[in-house]
């Protein structure tokens, strides 16, 4: 039998949707990785992930423990007031532990080492946001055509 012989990865274009610790830091991570591996690559943020790359915001990105199953614990459990810091708490503490910078910090080092950041328009015009509501990383707010536009090529991944 033959072995297949596969195109290594040149480019990927990263969405992140989700504005919670688990929806960002997957993105972040694989942006960073794909830089240190030479892959060309670019985050899109939309809708709650958003979150990531808003200056009044990105400092305070929590764990969503209400209708999170990757919790493992009853939803009413969740919903216990304090839960949801406690969590946040936790898995920052553990964060730490393997040297996984806080998320403004992880922003400013993949848009160092050459992650292009987006947000997207119909979000920002959604949410009322401007470019003054975004962390200084954000090259540019760009819509769904344009992003597809830059993709070319890439591999484009929903985190």
């Amino acid at each position: 039998m033959e072995e297949k012989k596969f195109e290594p990865i040149k480019k990927v274009s990263i969405i992140v949707s989700r504005g919670s610790l688990d929806g960002v830091y997957p993105g972040l991570i694989m942006a960073n990785g794909a830089r240190m591996e030479g892959i060309e690559a670019t985050l899109f943020f939309t809708f709650f992930g958003l979150d990531a790359i808003i200056n009044k915001r990105m400092d305070k990105i929590k764990v969503a423990t209400v209708g999170n199953p990757g919790m493992h614990m009853p939803t009413i459990l969740g919903a216990i007031p304090g839960m949801s810091a406690f969590a946040t708490w936790m898995m920052k503490k553990e964060m730490e532990k393997l040297d996984i910078p806080p998320v403004r910090e992880f922003i400013e080092m993949c848009a160092d080492a050459g992650v292009e950041i987006y947000a997207c328009k119909a979000s920002v015009d959604m949410f009322h946001l401007t470019k003054d509501d975004f962390c200084p990383q954000v090259k540019d707010i760009i819509s769904v055509g344009k992003f597809y536009e830059l993709s070319a090529g890439a591999q484009i991944i929903f985190t």
